[in-house]
């Protein structure tokens, strides 16, 4: 389902909301009352510049704890990039992913890459693709297998049946809207500190909104190398569930660690 183009202009054009934007740029995942310090207006009215915002796919939230933090979600943008910008001016197209890749390196105690996509499918169906051995074998190119009960391990096997690459602990499994496990650290590699990765699937309408949360990644490598993967994934995902084929792309291996 591709994004809306009009409300991403009718929100870009409001000065307020770009300057919301500006500050989610220059740190993002910030709280509602970190954004009004910055801005000033009342709580209820940055409150209604955010909803326009998340309406048009700009921003997005995660709850951690009883916060709730705001991430600048470059997608809309990228859309823009490549309608209105790529075939203009290149130098300006990479420049803005620069932009994006900044926006996206978060400090340590915050989720360090979060990506946001629009299935038109069920939580259920959603839930099962993450979690069904078979078919992630179809989108993903590995099996991910486990029981999906919490404090369980779960494995990224290979499909030639030659071992796997990585695995970790089921930490939360509310099906079918919130599955959180870590990454890396198993017996095999004990050295490695998990990283963690949260996917949580909310009705949105007649589809579905999923969010994969990837944090505590341990250096800029591993930040660039899954920000170049879970887009791969989740679209490979998104065309099995809306289309029944998966694209043609060669699967993504997703870094231990």
């Amino acid at each position: 389902m591709p994004i809306e183009i009009d409300p991403v202009f009718r929100a870009l054009a409001d000065p307020t909301r770009r300057h919301l934007l500006d500050r989610l740029h220059e740190d993002n995942g910030q709280t509602l009352r970190g954004l009004c310090a910055q801005a000033a207006m009342t709580r209820q009215a940055v409150t209604q510049h955010l909803g326009v915002l998340e309406a048009a796919n700009l921003v997005t939230t995660v709850r951690r704890g009883r916060e709730k933090l705001h991430y600048l979600n470059p997608v809309p943008l990228q859309e823009i990039q490549e309608r209105w910008i790529d075939k203009f001016e290149p130098p300006r197209l990479r420049a803005l992913s620069n932009v994006k890749r900044r926006a996206e390196n978060a400090m340590t105690d915050k989720p360090s890459y979060v990506y946001v996509t629009y299935i038109e499918a069920t939580s259920e169906a959603v839930w099962q693709a993450l979690t069904d051995a078979d078919l992630t074998a179809a989108y993903w190119g590995h099996r991910n297998v486990s029981d999906w009960k919490v404090g369980s391990t779960w494995v990224h096997e290979r499909l030639d049946g030659s071992g796997n690459d990585g695995g970790g602990i089921i930490e939360v499994a509310d099906a079918p809207y919130r599955l959180v496990m870590s990454w890396g650290g198993l017996d095999e590699q004990p050295e490695e500190a998990p990283s963690r990765v949260t996917f949580a699937i909310e009705p949105y309408g007649a589809i579905v909104r999923l969010t994969v949360t990837h944090e505590d990644l341990a250096n800029e490598i591993m930040r660039d190398a899954v920000g170049g993967g879970w887009p791969a994934v989740m679209a490979n995902l998104k065309s099995l569930l809306e289309t029944g084929h998966v694209l043609p792309e060669t699967p993504w291996e997703m870094p231990v660690g």
